[in-house]
């Protein structure tokens, strides 16, 4: 599976299907890539808000780690879907939801990933507004800028950027775990042991939702590579450089904030950096940090852009997308994140808070059905030719789909615990978040017992697009993949 030197720099492709004649990229990279983008401040935020909000450092270490193996799990089974299908993640949904009913989760990831470029870019404005002398703001137009520019000429340059980022970020926190471990008695840390379930709940819920909400978009990245790709490496390489890239700098995260004395909430990235001093290697720190958001939030750009396209084809019935549209969409999409985080760039940490806890309402019910429908239900058999007909095989609407996903939400509104909505059994709980928890489990078995019963027709094998340029034994072959 080597890189074919004749692919173009620049993406000519966008939700449309991939012919195998374009295939290319190995495993290795998704794992580099996952890793890049989670080898960042934002998951270094994500993980000190376990010690922030309470916990002590020992159990909220394990129940991030918990939470990470769930949610990574959940996660690298959307990973396996890309290289089968060649498609991206949320038109798969078009199975579940019917081609105008995905409509309704993608609205939703939309936002989601407007939010997270949003609050990636605040931090990264933070550290190129200490590298460059200039102000919070002016680095955050300068961030903007540059996600613009890479988003543009996507899938390759994306995985580049990925490869490059894993090597500074694993650099930068080899150096910085060792000041940290210079500057606290960890040991110490590690022996104030007050369990509390709210605390830890809290832990796990912060990792299993931050590798949770890439499933969206994580079969985006994946669906380049030859459809020959086991799916379980795909699952493995996907799945173990997000885990072991966010459970690092989430582990940074909790030592940083419980050694901070209360410093930390509000000043993030400049505490973080303040670890190993000033001149040059703080200068260097900085443009770590920025680089490291580069990757995650070209892949939030990236994602907004795929999923308005997958909504705009839906109703035109029709893949393909111009590159002028892909700029226009680019920039639409990032002005906004930009404009979102000009305007709460000074109440950065609690909103955050709030916002991935309470969108696990939102993704947990329809990762849940998807993953159960493409494993269990369909068992990879789509008809992808009819992923773009209205008047296909999967029709505009999916009743069953749409109904258990509204069930999956609506089950879920008594155990929210967020600034936005508390439910009336959190008390009850002992303030406890349990909602994630709901909105995968109940979901896919109402899901997996309503579909058995009542799914529609399923084809008898894997329908691929015919290929333009190739022999008619090899798109018969494509047809009974």
């Amino acid at each position: 599976m080597a890189a074919n030197d004749t692919t173009p720099l620049i993406e000519k492709r966008s939700i449309d299907y991939i012919p195998e004649a374009e295939r290319h990229g190995r495993l290795f990279s998704q794992f580099t890539l996952w890793m890049g983008a989670n080898l960042q401040i934002t998951a270094i935020v994500t993980g000190a808000l376990a010690v922030v909000l309470g916990g002590d450092v020992f159990w909220s270490l394990i129940g991030l780690l918990i939470g990470q193996l769930i949610g990574g799990g959940v996660m690298a089974l959307h990973a396996a879907q890309g290289p089968k299908l060649g498609l991206p993640q949320m038109i798969s949904s078009r199975v579940q939801f019917g081609v105008y009913g995905a409509a309704i989760p993608i609205v939703l990831v939309c936002l989601m990933y407007l939010g997270f470029t949003a609050t990636g870019t605040v931090l990264s404005g933070q550290a190129l507004g200490q590298l460059f002398g200039v102000s919070d703001s002016v680095g955050i137009l300068i961030f903007a800028s540059v996600i613009v520019l890479v988003t543009v000429l996507g899938y390759r340059v994306i995985h580049f950027i990925g490869r490059v980022a894993s090597l500074i970020g694993v650099v930068a926190f080899v150096y910085l775990f060792s000041r940290l471990m210079s500057q606290t008695d960890v040991g110490a840390l590690l022996q104030i042991r007050h369990f509390s379930w709210s605390s830890f709940l809290l832990a796990v819920s912060l990792a299993a939702s931050w590798q949770i909400a890439f499933g969206p978009y994580v079969a985006d990245y994946s669906r380049y590579l030859p459809s020959h790709t086991s799916s379980v490496k795909t699952f493995l390489a996907a799945g173990a450089g997000s885990v072991i890239g966010a459970q690092v700098a989430m582990v940074l995260g909790v030592f940083a904030a419980a050694m901070s004395n209360g410093q930390f909430a509000g000043h993030e990235v400049a505490y973080i950096v303040g670890l190993s001093g000033t001149g040059a290697t703080a200068a260097l720190l900085y443009f770590s940090i920025a680089f490291g958001k580069v990757t995650i939030s070209t892949l939030n750009s990236y994602g907004s852009f795929m999923c308005i396209a997958t909504i705009i084809s839906g109703f035109r019935g029709r893949l393909e997308v111009t590159r002028l549209q892909r700029l226009v969409f680019v920039l639409m999409i990032v002005g906004t994140a930009t404009l979102i985080a000009l305007l709460g760039q000074h109440s950065f940490l609690g909103a955050f808070k709030s916002f991935i806890l309470f969108l696990l309402a939102f993704f947990t019910p329809w990762s849940a059905i998807n993953l159960v429908d493409y494993y269990c239900i369909t068992r990879e058999r789509y008809d992808v030719p009819a992923l773009a007909d209205p008047n296909g095989r999967y029709g505009r609407w999916n009743l069953l789909g749409i109904s258990v996903y509204v069930f999956g939400v609506l089950v879920q509104l008594p155990f929210i615990s967020t600034k936005f909505y508390t439910g009336p059994l959190v008390a009850a709980l002992g303030d406890v978040d349990i909602s994630w928890i709901i909105g995968l489990v109940l979901p896919a078995a109402l899901y997996y017992v309503c579909a058995k019963k009542w799914h529609g027709t399923v084809p008898d094998h894997l329908i691929l697009p015919k290929e333009q340029g190739a022999s008619p034994i090899t798109n018969e072959l494509a047809a009974q993949a």
